[in-house]
């Protein structure tokens, strides 16, 4: 059975231009997606918030995982605040595995986001979080919450989003995608 890692943000701080937080918002998407992760037969450990981004990445590292999985938000530098829009996926450049993972995610999200152009996936030496993990690992940026159009909509699909989210993590794992019974998902 695959082992994935969710890592929704702690990022209590960076405000939604319409209202909440990405800590809120990011964590909605990962609560939804674990109906959909346990009718796939994908088994999963989420962060603890009590944790340092050091000792998080430790625990992912001691665990046997096969994926690490971070989901966020975007927001501008101030001078393009509320201009930017669209999902980036973020890959560590020097794992092609991570690669495969975060390109199948860009696809899902280009198939729900209202522009699928303006989906991007990078590879970065850059971040920490994934940069630092034994797992494959993709960071997801869902759009700018500083935008309100990205915000508006990330805010409106947060299921739609979560299946994606479940769907891309399935396709990684050459595993059926099986949809959860209503009850499980309410």
């Amino acid at each position: 059975m695959p082992r994935v890692y969710l890592s929704p943000s702690l990022q209590e701080f960076n405000l939604f231009i319409n209202g909440g937080t990405e800590e809120e918002y990011v964590n909605l998407i990962a609560d939804a997606m674990e109906p959909y992760l346990f009718a796939s037969g994908i088994e999963y450990a989420r962060n603890d918030p009590n944790l340092t981004l050091s000792e998080m990445l430790r625990e992912v590292n001691k665990g046997d995982f096969d994926v690490y999985f971070s989901i966020h938000t975007n927001a501008a530098p101030p001078f393009l605040a509320g201009k930017l829009r669209g999902p980036e996926v973020f890959y560590y450049a020097k794992n092609p595995y991570g690669k495969e993972l975060a390109e199948g995610v860009g696809k899902n999200l280009g198939k729900i986001y209202p522009n699928a152009e303006s989906v991007k996936v990078t590879p970065t030496i850059a971040l920490k979080e994934i940069s630092h993990t034994t797992a494959p690992a993709a960071l997801v940026k869902l759009g700018y919450n500083d935008t309100f159009a990205d915000a508006e909509w990330i805010k409106d699909n947060v299921r739609l989003i979560a299946k994606e989210l479940s769907r891309s993590l399935t396709e990684y794992f050459a595993i059926f995608f099986v949809e959860p019974e209503l009850d499980e998902i309410q």
